[in-house]
């Protein structure tokens, strides 16, 4: 290597192949979010937000202004540039776009932020993947801001940066969509770069076989992606099983009272003729997911109305949200029962209502602690974000026994639903895939057994939570995402 290559891997990582009003959107965004600490009635605010989320002009003059603001910062106050630890990890994921690959990045930065015992190397954090949203970041805690802005300024020097590529390969360099690629440079600029990912069918498409090769490692989080990764012809060499991590002090049952869901929930079929405040009892199903085939609404809208009536005092909850579709989910609803040819009860429907404004992510807990069970018959999941979320609330869960989920679901700590068949993924980019078609029959019977059987539903959401506390908490993942990452450094050295 000669010296002007030297000097360019050692200087503070600022990629140049990257916009300097792409690179430090975020860093602006979470900055002018944080100093005017928005709130959802401060109309101006919000669309200042909104403004400065598109690569306006603007940036172009703003953004080298607050790039060379926070260099003097760091000067001026004395810092070094590049304190010891010298390596640094470069998480790049949809962080400010809410969804799974954007929660599933918190997850693991406030691990490692909190837990990580004699680090190894310091954190840095970038947007890739997604479009930010305004709602999402207005729904943080306070705290996840401040880290995360702390966490936008640190430096990285290329040559002794790993970086970890969460999302979906195809936002990998070179990105097969308008995104910020990860890694933002050449792979073989970076002391390793890592490809975080998972799939919910049984194989990964040879595109993305060809994208996970080039990595020097592919972390996926349970040991059916081990499985299916390596028989797509991903390197085995480079497959390494990393779980996912669940905030069990963020999701604790002790901490919440439940959330109003009657004020919430718009009523799509039957009536609401169970009044809360006369102390009769009522059975609250709730279900989390986007609005997608995949997800299993038809099976669980069908067992539903099938084994339940007006009469048992039941009511299910959907908390959705559009994915490439519209969001007339009550019209969706109704068009499938009616097309469906189930008969309506002679004493009238058991009641569905549909939640579909944004829950800001602080109000979660209080909405898995307003359900009685929490149901998901998917046909397939890369982990199941819901599902652990549920299962550290106590909720006993009734969910798809097979693709990711298989990690964590176990008939001591929850209601593994049983799969009639495999079936042919019928249309998408993954087209000719397989994934499971859960039992309709069966999801009836154990959602009936978890109503005529509450003491050992209870016991079974305490388990739940248990195990996720004992294999999932923040500590346990901190400590093997260290491990390895702390290992493969001393292997490249």
């Amino acid at each position: 290597m000669d010296s002007s290559e030297e000097n360019q891997q050692t200087q503070p990582f600022f990629p140049k192949s990257k916009p300097f009003a792409f690179y430090l959107l975020p860093i602006l965004v979470l900055f002018l979010a944080i100093s005017f600490s928005f709130t959802k009635t401060n109309y101006i605010k919000i669309q200042y937000l909104k403004y400065t989320l598109s690569p306006h002009n603007l940036f172009q003059a703003l953004s080298g202004f607050l790039h060379t603001t926070l260099k003097w910062e760091k000067a001026k106050q004395g810092q070094p540039t590049n304190p010891v630890p010298s390596y640094c990890v470069l998480w790049m994921a949809p962080f400010l776009s809410g969804g799974g690959y954007s929660s599933e990045g918190w997850s693991y930065i406030l691990a490692l932020h909190e837990h990580m015992k004699k680090p190894s190397f310091k954190l840095a954090i970038e947007h890739h993947g997604d479009q930010e949203s305004v709602e999402f970041w207005e729904g943080l805690p306070q705290n996840i801001k401040n880290m995360a802005l702390e966490l936008y300024q640190t430096e990285c020097r290329m040559n002794e940066t790993v970086v970890v590529c969460h999302s979906e390969p195809g936002a990998w360099y070179p990105p097969l969509f308008e995104t910020f690629p990860c890694p933002p440079s050449v792979y073989q600029n970076f002391k390793y770069v890592i490809g975080r990912t998972m799939f919910e069918t049984d194989r990964v498409n040879p595109e993305h076989v060809r994208r996970c090769n080039q990595m020097d490692y592919v972390w996926v989080p349970t040991e059916f992606h081990v499985s299916t990764f390596i028989q797509s012809g991903i390197d085995p060499s480079k497959v390494v099983k990393i779980v996912q991590p669940i905030d069990v002090e963020f999701f604790d049952p002790f901490k919440y009272k439940p959330l109003d869901l009657v004020s919430l929930g718009k009523l799509v079929i039957g009536t609401n003729t169970i009044a809360l405040n006369a102390g009769l009892e009522k059975f609250v199903f709730l279900s989390v997911f986007k609005w997608e085939y995949r997800k299993g609404w038809d099976v669980l809208l069908k067992a539903y109305l099938k084994e339940f009536a007006k009469v048992d005092g039941v009511a299910l909850y959907l908390l959705t949200n559009p994915y490439h579709t519209d969001r007339d989910f009550g019209n969706k609803i109704l068009e499938f029962v009616e097309d469906s040819g189930i008969e309506e009860p002679a004493s009238g429907w058991a009641p569905i209502y549909v939640v579909d404004t944004h829950i800001a992510q602080t109000d979660l807990p209080r909405i898995y602690k307003a359900a009685n069970a929490f149901v998901l018959p998917s046909r397939g999941e890369g982990w199941g974000r819901p599902l652990v979320e549920a299962m550290a609330m106590s909720v006993p869960v009734i969910a798809t026994n097979w693709s990711g989920p298989t990690e964590y679901l176990s008939c001591n700590n929850s209601y593994p639903l049983s799969v009639d068949r495999m079936s042919e993924v019928a249309e998408g980019p993954f087209k000719g895939h397989l994934w499971a078609e859960p039992s309709v029959d069966k999801l009836r019977l154990l959602m009936r057994h978890v109503i005529d059987n509450p003491i050992e539903a209870k016991a079974k959401g305490r388990q739940g939570r248990e195990d996720m506390i004992r294999r999932f908490s923040p500590e346990i993942v901190a400590d093997i995402v260290n491990s390895h990452i702390k290992h493969i450094l001393q292997d490249k050295n």
